[in-house]
C-alpha cells in the first residue's frame, strides 16, 4: 500500500505524506480532490465535478479536464509513495478510497459521536477530554482555499458541526465547573456569531457563575438588540428565561451537586496517635473547648519539632466518637521540602474522601470549595489540617456550618484565623524538665532515667526541652541497650556534632529547621545567618541591622519574619530582645560557614562588635561624663543618633542590661583577633562577681592587657 496520505479540509486544503507536504496544484485538483474527500468511499459523478469546478458555466471540455485533474492527482499520490489506487473509476465518476489514509474531517465526525455517547453515560471528564480533541483538528476555516458554491457550501455545513460540538463541549465545561476559563471564549464566539443563543446563554451562565451578574444582564441585552435588529424578533424562551432567572438570583443557577454525592460515606482519615503521647495536660484542655457550641476552630501553633501534630492527633483520637459524620485530616506541607499543597488539590482530596467521585469534582477552586461546604453542611465531622502555611492556604478549607469542628497545626501564628473566627489559640512551647524526663521514661524506661537524674536533666538541656529532639535522643538510647545516658550526653556536647546525633535519619531538628529557612525570603535567610555567628545569649534589633548593614527599620521587619517562622524567640519579658534556642543557633551557625565566605562572616560580627562598643562608650558618658575608653578609630558600624537616644534614654540600665552580651562580645572579638575591639570592650565591660568562675574573661583580659 505505501504510505498513508493525511488528508486535511478543517483549515487550508492540505495533504500529507509522512510528515511532508504533498503538492497540490492548481485550483481545480483542489476542488476536485475536496469534492471527493467529501463524499469519500462514494462515487462522485462526473457532472457533480464539473458542476463543482465551472459553477454551472463549463466548457465544452470541461469532462475532460476532469479527467486530467483526477490522472495528475493520481500522478501526484504515486510520487508521494501511495502504492495503490487512492482515486478508483467507477461509473458514473470517481471514488476516493479511504481505506489505510487518514481524513481529519471523518476523524472529527467520529470524535464527537464518542464524545456525546460518554456525555450521555454520565462521563463528563471523559465526554469533555473527547470534545476538546475533536475540535483541535480545526486549524482555520474549512476548505480555505478551494472555490465554488459546493465547496462553499459544504464549508459552511462543517463550520456549522464545528459551532454545536463547541457549544456540547462548553456545556460540559460548566458542568464541570470551569466557567471562569470559558469566559473569555465564549465571549469571542458570540461577537463573532451574535445570533447563536445557546452560546450566549453559556456565555451569561459563566459570567453570573464567576460572580458577574451585571455582565450577564449586559449580555442579554446586547444579544436582544442584535435579534430585533437583524431578524425582528426578541429572544428565544430559554434566553428569556435565563435572564428572569438571573435578576432574582435563582439557586438553581448555583452549580451544586445531587444530595446525595457521598452521603453515605463516613471518613475515618486520622493517622495513628503518637504512641508515646505526654504531657500538655493544660493544652488538651483547651482544645476540649473544641467540643463545646462556643468554639469551632482550634489552632496549635509553635516552633518545628515541638509536638504540635502529636498533640493534634492525641486529641483528635480521644474526640473522634464525638464526630459522628467522621475525620477528614490533611497534611498542608507548609513547611516542607517541596511546595506547600495546592488548596485546590486538597479541596478535590478531601471531595473525594466525603464520596464525590472525580468527574463530578468541578475544576474552579472556587466552585470546589462550594461543593465542599455542601457537602459538609448539616453533618458533624472533625477536619485537621496540619503543617499549615498562612492564613490564605487554610481558608478555603473551612467548613460553612456550625457542626463541623476544625483543628489547624502551624509554625505560624495565623492571626486572621484565630481573630477572624470562633477560635481558640494554643502556644505550644517546649517541655519542662518534669515532662522531658516522662516522655523519656516511656521511651527507654524507668531504670535508666532514675538511674541519672543528672545525665537526664543535661540531656534535656542540650534537647533545648524539644520534643522531637529528645523522642530521637531517646529512640537513640532504647536502640542501643549498652549505652548510658552519659555516653549520649558526651556525644551531644560536641556543638559540632550534636544536630548530627539528633538527625534522625533526616527527620530531625535540622530538617525541621531547613524548611522554615526554605520557607525565609533571601534577605531574612541572611539575617537568620549572620545572627548565628553572634555569640551573645540574646541581643536587640540593631544587631540585626549591624550583621546586615541596613536601616533599623528593615532590620526589624526582617526580625519579626524570623519570629514568624519560629527561628528566633523573643526573650520573655522584654519584648524587645531576641535570643535563639541552641539547635537553632547551631543549624544558622551551619548556614554562615556554607554560604557565607570568611570575610562576609567577619565583617558581619565586626560591625555587631563595634556596635556595642561604641554604644557602651556613649552610655558610660551619659552616664559618668566620662568613658574607659576612647574610640581611636572610625568604627566598622555605628547606630543613627536618633536610635541611640532612644537606646540610652536611661544608660545605667542599658549598662545592666547588656552586661552579659558585652562580656560574650568581649570574648568573641578576642576569640576573632580583633584586638582595638577586644581591648575597648575589655575595658568597658562590667567585671563578673568572682573572675575564677569566669575563664574565657581571663583569657580575654591577658590577651588585651
Amino acid at each position: 500500500m505505501g504510505v498513508q496520505l493525511d488528508f486535511r479540509l478543517l483549515g487550508t486544503l492540505e495533504v500529507l505524506a509522512d510528515g511532508g507536504r504533498v503538492a497540490v496544484s492548481g485550483p481545480r485538483q483542489r476542488t476536485v480532490l475536496a469534492m471527493l474527500l467529501l463524499s469519500a468511499d462514494r462515487v462522485v459523478s462526473v457532472d457533480s465535478l464539473v458542476e463543482a469546478v465551472w459553477n454551472g458555466s463549463p466548457p465544452a471540455t470541461g469532462r475532460t479536464q476532469v479527467a486530467i485533474c483526477v490522472a495528475a492527482l493520481r500522478k501526484t499520490f504515486k510520487a508521494a509513495g501511495c502504492a495503490d489506487d487512492v482515486i478508483v473509476t467507477t461509473s458514473p465518476g470517481y471514488q476516493l478510497v479511504s481505506r489505510g489514509h487518514r481524513i481529519d474531517a471523518a476523524e472529527f465526525d467520529n470524535r464527537v459521536v464518542a464524545a456525546h455517547q460518554a456525555a450521555e453515560q454520565g462521563n463528563h471528564v471523559e465526554a469533555a477530554d473527547m470534545y476538546s480533541a475533536a475540535l483541535e483538528l480545526w486549524r482555520g476555516p474549512a476548505l480555505a482555499g478551494v472555490a465554488g458554491y459546493p465547496a462553499e457550501t459544504e464549508a459552511a455545513r462543517l463550520e456549522e458541526q464545528r459551532l454545536a460540538a463547541y457549544e456540547s463541549f462548553s456545556a460540559l465545561r460548566l458542568e464541570l465547573g470551569q466557567h471562569r476559563a470559558l469566559i473569555s471564549e465564549l465571549a469571542a464566539l458570540v461577537r463573532e456569531h451574535p445570533l447563536r443563543e445557546q452560546a450566549r446563554g453559556q456565555l451569561m451562565l459563566a459570567q453570573y457563575r464567576a460572580g458577574r451578574r451585571a455582565e450577564a444582564l449586559e449580555t442579554f441585552r446586547g444579544g436582544r438588540e442584535s435579534s430585533i435588529e437583524e431578524v425582528g424578533i426578541e429572544p428565544g424562551p430559554a434566553l428569556r428565561d435565563l435572564h428572569d432567572a438571573i435578576l432574582r438570583d435563582d439557586p438553581a443557577l448555583t452549580l451544586v451537586r445531587p444530595a446525595a454525592v457521598g452521603s453515605t460515606v463516613v471518613p475515618a482519615q486520622l493517622p495513628p496517635a503518637p504512641p508515646a503521647f505526654t504531657g500538655r495536660a493544660a493544652e488538651l484542655s483547651v482544645l476540649d473547648d473544641l467540643l463545646t457550641e462556643q468554639t469551632a476552630v482550634a489552632v496549635v501553633t509553635g516552633p518545628g519539632g515541638v509536638g504540635k501534630t502529636g498533640l493534634a492527633l492525641h486529641w483528635a483520637h480521644r474526640a473522634a466518637e464525638r464526630f459522628d459524620d467522621g475525620q477528614l485530616y490533611v497534611d498542608l506541607r507548609g513547611y516542607h521540602d517541596g511546595t506547600p499543597a495546592d488548596s485546590a488539590a486538597v479541596l478535590g482530596s478531601l471531595l473525594r474522601a466525603l464520596g464525590v467521585t472525580n468527574e463530578q469534582i468541578p475544576a474552579d477552586p472556587t466552585e470546589r470549595a462550594t461543593l465542599y461546604r455542601s457537602m459538609l453542611d448539616g453533618r458533624r465531622v472533625l477536619i485537621v489540617l496540619d503543617n499549615a502555611r498562612n492564613f490564605a492556604q487554610v481558608r478555603p478549607l473551612l467548613p460553612g456550618n456550625g457542626r463541623c469542628r476544625v483543628l489547624v497545626t502551624s509554625r505560624s501564628p495565623l492571626g486572621e484565623l484565630v481573630g477572624g473566627h470562633v477560635a481558640v489559640a494554643v502556644r505550644l512551647g517546649v517541655f519542662d524538665n518534669d515532662e522531658a524526663a516522662a516522655m523519656l521514661n516511656n521511651v527507654i524506661g524507668a531504670d535508666r532515667v532514675d538511674g541519672d537524674p543528672a545525665g537526664v536533666a543535661r540531656l534535656t538541656e542540650l534537647c533545648d526541652h524539644l520534643p522531637l529532639a529528645l523522642q530521637i535522643a531517646g529512640t537513640r538510647l532504647a536502640s542501643r541497650p549498652h549505652w548510658t545516658v552519659r555516653r549520649l550526653v558526651t556525644r551531644l556536647e560536641d556543638r559540632s556534632r550534636r544536630l548530627d546525633e539528633l538527625d534522625g535519619d533526616g527527620t530531625g531538628p535540622r530538617a525541621s529547621m531547613e524548611a522554615s529557612y526554605r520557607a525565609l525570603e533571601p534577605q531574612a535567610q541572611r539575617l537568620y545567618r549572620r545572627l548565628g555567628l553572634i555569640t551573645s545569649p540574646d541581643f536587640a534589633a540593631w544587631v540585626g541591622a549591624a550583621v546586615l548593614d541596613v536601616g533599623l527599620e528593615e532590620a526589624d521587619e526582617l526580625i519579626e519574619q524570623l519570629v514568624e517562622a519560629r527561628l528566633l524567640e523573643v526573650s520573655p519579658g522584654t519584648g524587645t530582645r531576641y535570643h535563639f534556642q541552641d539547635l537553632v543557633r547551631l543549624h544558622a551557625r551551619e548556614h554562615a560557614l556554607a554560604e557565607e565566605s570568611p570575610q562576609q562572616r567577619d565583617s558581619a560580627c565586626e560591625r555587631a562588635l563595634a556596635g556595642w562598643l561604641t554604644l557602651a562608650v556613649e552610655a558610660h558618658w551619659r552616664s559618668a561624663g566620662r568613658t574607659p575608653h576612647t574610640l581611636r578609630s572610625r568604627p566598622a558600624w555605628r547606630l543613627g543618633k536618633e536610635h541611640v537616644d532612644t537606646l540610652l534614654l536611661d544608660p545605667d540600665s542599658w549598662l545592666d542590661q547588656e552586661q552579659t552580651a558585652l562580656r560574650s562580645a568581649m570574648v568573641h572579638a578576642s576569640r576573632l583577633r580583633m584586638e582595638d575591639l577586644a581591648h575597648g570592650l575589655t575595658s568597658l565591660a562590667i567585671i563578673p562577681t568572682s573572675r575564677d568562675a569566669d575563664p574565657a574573661y581571663e583569657l580575654c583580659v591577658a590577651r588585651t592587657g
